[in-house]
C-alpha cells in the first residue's frame, strides 16, 4: 500500500508537462490555489500538493495515471461541499471535477448522463423543466458525485428510493488510469460497489441515472416548538405516513432568521422539512397528522409548506467561512418521548454556538431494496440520525466531539451502523460500521481488483483484501 507523499514528492514540472493544456494545474504558490483548495462550509485546512482541473475524462485519466506512477494519493473534489473535508488531503494530488458538469437528458428513455462535477440543484432544476427528477438529498449545493457514491438519502427517499437506486451506469477512471463503462452487465462487481461504497474505486466522471415523473410537489419547512411529544410525534407521524411523504427533522436552536419571530431566536425548535410527491389532491390528508402534532405543541411558529417544483425545496448548502463542524451519524429504530426528552436536555446543556440533531425518517422505497443488492447495507433502518455541533475553530469543535458521540450513542439504540456520507472521518472503525460483515468483505475484494495500492483513500476507506 502506498504511503501519502510529502508535498514535494510530486514533480510540478512533470505534472504540468504531462497534463497541460488538457487540464490546469495549481500548486501552493499559484494565484487561485487558496480559493481552489477551500472546502465549504469552511475551517478545513488540507493542503494538496497540486490541484488539477481536467477539461474531460481523458484529462482525468492522465492525472490519475501520473499520480499512480508517482506513488501519490489521489483525492477527488466533486461538485459540492464536504463538511469534514474528505475531498481534500494534504500532500495529495486533488482532481477537481467541477468543470465536468454537462447534462444530457433523454426524455424519451427517461435517462440522463450527468458530469461528475455537477450539483444536485443544477441537475434537478434542469430535469424539473421536463417534469422529471432523480432523487438526491435536501441540499442543492451538494455534488452529485459524493451523494451518489455514498448512497443518497433525501426528500424523495421514501417515494423514489435512494440516489443509488436510480443509478444505471457510470464512466469510471480506475487507479491505473483506465476508463471503464460500468453498469449491471459491464463490470457488475464495480457497479455494485459504486452504489454506496464511496470514492474507493476510482474517479466517476459521468453518471447515468433513471428519471421519474415528478410534477409539482407539496413541501417546505414547518417550524414548531420542540418538546418530547412534538419530536417523538413527528417521527411517528412520518413513519406511518404514506410513502409519498418524506420528512426530515432538524431539532435545533432557532437561528435569527427573518421568518422566525424574535421571541423564538435561540430557543429549541423542530424544523420539519416536508415533501409530498403524491397526488396534490391528497396532500392535505397526508400532511394532517404532521399538522396535528404542530397544533398539539401550541401551533406552528412558521408554516412554509406550499406547492411548487421539487427543485425549489433543495436548499443552497453550507456557507463559506470559518465555522467548523463535528458530528456523528447513527441509525435507530425510532425516537420515543424518553429519547426525545434526553435529546432536548442535551441540546440545552451544551454551550456550542450551534447544535442540532437531524432525523431522517426512512422506510418506503428505501426498504424495498434487499440489503445485499447495493453496498449501502442499512436498508432495514427506520431512522437515519446525525448529531452535530459547530464552533469557530477546529480545536473548539473537537472539544464538543465527546458530547456529540455520547448523544448519538444514546439515540442509536441497537444499531451499530453509520451512513458513510455523514461520517466524521474515514478511519477503519468508521469504515467497518458503514460497511458491516459481508458487505466489507465484498468491497475489499472489489478494491483489490480496481485499486490494490489504495490510491483512492481520501474517503471512508476500504482496504484492499
Amino acid at each position: 500500500m502506498s504511503a501519502s507523499p510529502a508535498p514535494s514528492a510530486l514533480s510540478v514540472a512533470g505534472l504540468r508537462a504531462a497534463l497541460e493544456p488538457a487540464a490546469s494545474v495549481l500548486v501552493p504558490d499559484d494565484d487561485g490555489y487558496e480559493t481552489a483548495r477551500a472546502v465549504e462550509p469552511g475551517g478545513i485546512d488540507h493542503r494538496p500538493a497540486a490541484i488539477v482541473r481536467p477539461a474531460d475524462t481523458a484529462g482525468v485519466a492522465r492525472a490519475v495515471r501520473f499520480a499512480h506512477d508517482a506513488g501519490a494519493e489521489v483525492s477527488v473534489r466533486a461538485g459540492g461541499h464536504s463538511v469534514f473535508g474528505l475531498g481534500r488531503s494534504t500532500g495529495a494530488l486533488t482532481i477537481d471535477l467541477r468543470g465536468l458538469d454537462a447534462l444530457d437528458l433523454d426524455v424519451a428513455t427517461r435517462t440522463a448522463w450527468a458530469g461528475g462535477g455537477m450539483t444536485a440543484g443544477a441537475y434537478s432544476t434542469a430535469a424539473g423543466t421536463r417534469g422529471l427528477a432523480t432523487p438526491f438529498g435536501d441540499t442543492g449545493g451538494v455534488g452529485i458525485g459524493g451523494i451518489t457514491l455514498g448512497g443518497g438519502v433525501g426528500l424523495l427517499a421514501r417515494s423514489r428510493g435512494m440516489t443509488i437506486d436510480s443509478l444505471l451506469g457510470a464512466e469510471v477512471v480506475t487507479a491505473d488510469g483506465d476508463v471503464l463503462q460500468v453498469d449491471a452487465e459491464q463490470h457488475p462487481d464495480l457497479f455494485w460497489a459504486l452504489r454506496g461504497g464511496g470514492g474507493n474505486f476510482g474517479v466517476v466522471t459521468r453518471f447515468r441515472y433513471a428519471l421519474g415523473e415528478v410534477s409539482d410537489v407539496v413541501g417546505g419547512v414547518l417550524l414548531l416548538p420542540a418538546t418530547p411529544a412534538s419530536v417523538a410525534g413527528l417521527v411517528a407521524a412520518a413513519e406511518s405516513a404514506p410513502r409519498e411523504l418524506t420528512v426530515i427533522l432538524m431539532v435545533m436552536t432557532a437561528p435569527p432568521m427573518p421568518m422566525i419571530p424574535a421571541e423564538w431566536h435561540g430557543r429549541l425548535v423542530v424544523m420539519a422539512n416536508l415533501c409530498w410527491s403524491g397526488s396534490p389532491a391528497a396532500a392535505d390528508a397526508a400532511l394532517a397528522p404532521v399538522r396535528d402534532v404542530a397544533a398539539e405543541a401550541g401551533g406552528a411558529i412558521f408554516d412554509g409548506v406550499h406547492a411548487g417544483p421539487y427543485a425549489g425545496l433543495l436548499e443552497g448548502g453550507p456557507q463559506g467561512g470559518s465555522v467548523v463542524a463535528t458530528g456523528r451519524t447513527f441509525f435507530t429504530d425510532g425516537v420515543d418521548e424518553a429519547a426525545a426528552a434526553h435529546l432536548l436536555a442535551e441540546l440545552e446543556a451544551t454551550d456550542a454556538m450551534m447544535r442540532a440533531v437531524q432525523l431522517r425518517v426512512l422506510g418506503g422505497a428505501v426498504a424495498d431494496v434487499p440489503r445485499d443488492e447495493t453496498a449501502y447495507a442499512h436498508r432495514e433502518a427506520a431512522v437515519l440520525g446525525n448529531v452535530a455541533a459547530l464552533a469557530p475553530t477546529a480545536e473548539a469543535a473537537a472539544g464538543y466531539t465527546p458530547w456529540v458521540s455520547a448523544l448519538a450513542e444514546r439515540l442509536r439504540g441497537g444499531h451499530d451502523g453509520l451512513y458513510a456520507n455523514f461520517a466524521l472521518d474515514g478511519g477503519p472503525d468508521t469504515a467497518r460500521a458503514a460497511y458491516p460483515g459481508a458487505t466489507w468483505d465484498r468491497l475489499a475484494a472489489v478494491k483489490r481488483t480496481y485499486d490494490p495500492d489504495n490510491v483512492f483513500r481520501g474517503n471512508v476507506n476500504v482496504l484492499p483484501a
